[in-house]
């Protein structure tokens, strides 16, 4: 794939929609890659993605989903059961406290559906900003900019923050890109983490925005880049 590299923008706000320009070519089909059918599954499978694998997630939710197809039926979930069924994804015990508690607050408060609005998502056991903006933004097809930890290194090292808290890089991104753009930003920017921006060692003779990052690792950078955004290791 030949990208255009001509344009170095100067700002912050320029970087980011040059970074999303790029990204948008090389990316053009990225995907969450959370297997769901449904706004509850989804839902269910980001809580359970803390300190794991999306892999690992998706072997596990076939056998959730047909011994809890629904909310209602996850709420009335035996606690020993669930973990049973989780307990490979990590955090097992918390993770089974928090689904209980979403689907519970989903029958309770919902109607027993998933709500789209983010001030209602954050309500809900075991969900926040970062879980809420991916079931806006990949489920409902809404406005949302989930900040995980490839969003988080990949922010800071490109220069488009100097933010360590999540929340904070995320109303810093949204003031720098078209709403319409941020989910499918935040998932190209996981992709690139994922794939070549890695967070010891990341790829810098394959990366599509080496000319552009103020950290990039090549000879030929080191020179240019004064102003070195410190790197995120999570």
């Amino acid at each position: 794939m030949t990208l255009s590299r001509r344009v170095r923008p100067r700002t912050p706000k320029g970087r980011a929609r040059e970074v999303a320009r790029r990204l948008a070519e090389t990316y053009p089909d990225a995907v969450c890659e959370l297997d769901h059918t449904s706004a509850y599954e989804l839902l269910t499978a980001t809580i359970l993605s803390a300190q794991t694998t999306d892999v690992r997630v998706n072997m596990v939710t076939p056998g959730l989903f047909a011994k809890y197809p629904t909310p209602a039926d996850l709420a009335r979930a035996d606690p020993s059961d669930l973990e049973d069924i989780i307990r490979s994804t990590g955090f097992y015990q918390n993770k089974t406290k928090s689904l209980i508690g979403m689907a519970t607050a989903l029958v309770d408060r919902f109607g027993g559906e998933v709500p789209s609005a983010l001030e209602d998502l954050v309500t809900i056991p075991g969900v926040g900003r970062k879980t809420g903006n991916v079931v806006r933004s990949v489920w409902f097809d809404l406005p949302g900019l989930p900040v995980d930890t490839h969003v988080t290194r990949l922010s800071k090292r490109l220069g488009l923050t100097a933010h360590d808290d999540p929340v904070k890089i995320e109303l810093e991104l949204n003031g720098y890109l078209p709403a319409k753009e941020r989910g499918r930003f935040s998932l190209r920017m996981i992709l690139h983490g994922r794939r070549v921006c890695f967070a010891r060692t990341p790829d810098c003779a394959s990366c599509v925005l080496e000319d552009i990052c103020p950290s990039s690792r090549l000879p030929h950078r080191r020179g240019r880049a004064r102003s070195r955004p410190r790197d995120v290791n999570p």
